[in-house]
């Protein structure tokens, strides 16, 4: 029976089974084809992801403001201020009368040398000359007085010793001696004052110099005095010169003694003279914030004028470490002086900062950048702080 009627298979079995080795070669095929399209979907996907980004980069960098910076420099350690000066004669006067009356004769121009006592001018003096006159009248009567009553005390002064005379009237005519006596006093210091007066007709010059100015001419009223009477002559000492320089205080630590400046003038051009310093004010002026600088300089041949404008360069040697930068790099706005800054993230950095020296096409920077700060060139007026820029070129 069981040979008869065999066992029919399961239901879903393959009458006709696939061999294994051609089984294993579909599955490795539906698994290759499997990868294969996975990996042809993520290349789309990364390829998309990497299109997109480059776009967006490319787009960042067209945006971006291209931008040419630099470096600072360090300045010299000397110094190379040009400042004006201002040249004085070393000593310079007015010269007044002492004595009223009418000038008499004038010997001295403007232009001429002169020594120290060397007469410049006679004023005719009438009423000096009279009352000088009366003050040796008036001496005289006071000494013939004095001696008078001086002779008049000593005899009853002889005259007390033997009991004639009163003692009171001793003491009256000694008293009246020593009266006369002061009024000689009194006469002789009149007279020495009018003889004073008298040596004040003739004006001399109170040192060497030069007469710069010449303000009266024969016959013309004199009135003794600066309050009331005009300047007759002005006189300038000119063998050496002082020329006062305003330094700013920036540099006013840099003044030593014993430094020398080169002075340049316009009416001299292509020479140059050397000067010392002589003094300094020792503080600070509080309205400009400079310090008053005296220079000394030698003119013995006159070539120098006194009243002229002098070009001073000083070349003291800087206590303070500064850095320069190109003048096309600064930036003037409503705050203040500024200077545009690249930082790591290539974004705009403004500093402000403080100016020193101008150099031309260089200047000065005192405070405000670092030395290996990169510094924008020909910034735009439309950079702010935090605006990435793209560096294309990087100048020394």
């Amino acid at each position: 029976m069981n040979a008869e009627n065999p066992t029919p298979p399961p239901f879903n079995s393959d009458p006709h089974p696939l061999p294994a080795n051609i089984v294993h070669k579909l599955k490795v095929f539906g698994t290759t084809t499997a990868v294969i399209i996975l990996s042809v979907i993520a290349w789309g996907i990364y390829s998309r992801t990497q299109a997109q980004t480059s776009l967006k980069s490319q787009a960042d960098a067209s945006a971006a403001t291209v931008v040419a910076v630099t470096t600072p420099m360090p300045s010299s350690d000397h110094l190379d201020l040009v400042l004006p000066g201002n040249v004085q004669a070393y000593s310079e006067a007015p010269i007044y009368a002492r004595t009223s009356g009418y000038l008499k004769r004038w010997y001295v121009d403007i232009g001429k040398s002169v020594k120290t006592n060397e007469l410049l001018a006679e004023v005719d003096t009438p009423e000096v000359d009279a009352q000088l006159r009366q003050a040796k009248a008036d001496l005289a009567t006071a000494e013939a007085n004095y001696n008078l009553s001086h002779t008049t005390a000593t005899r009853w002064q002889s005259l007390l010793a033997s009991g004639v005379v009163a003692a009171q009237d001793v003491d009256n005519k000694v008293g009246d001696a020593q009266a006369k006596q002061a009024e000689v006093e009194s006469a002789r210091a009149n007279l020495s004052r009018l003889e004073q007066l008298e040596s004040f007709k003739r004006i001399v010059a109170p040192f060497d110099g030069v007469i710069t100015a010449r303000g009266t001419d024969v016959g013309a009223l004199i009135n003794a005095g600066s309050a009331n009477g005009q300047e007759l002559f002005h006189i300038a000492a000119i063998n050496k010169l002082r020329v006062y320089v305003q330094v700013p205080q920036r540099y006013a630590a840099s003044i030593q003694p014993g430094m020398t400046a080169k002075l340049h003038f316009a009416d001299r051009p292509g020479k140059e003279y050397t000067a010392s310093m002589a003094n300094t004010a020792k503080a600070i002026d509080a309205v400009n914030r400079t310090l008053l600088v005296e220079l000394s300089v030698e003119n013995s041949h006159h070539e120098l004028l006194p009243g002229a404008y002098a070009e001073v360069h000083l070349t003291p040697k800087s206590k303070i470490e500064t850095l320069e930068v190109p003048g096309n790099a600064l930036i003037f706005r409503s705050e203040g002086m500024l200077i545009a800054t690249v930082n790591t993230d290539n974004a705009v950095a403004m500093k402000k900062v403080q100016l020193g020296r101008d150099f031309g096409k260089r200047v000065e920077i005192l405070s405000g950048i670092e030395a290996n700060d990169r510094i924008i060139l020909n910034p735009s007026d439309s950079l702010f702080d935090g605006a990435k820029v793209r560096v294309v070129t990087e100048k020394n």
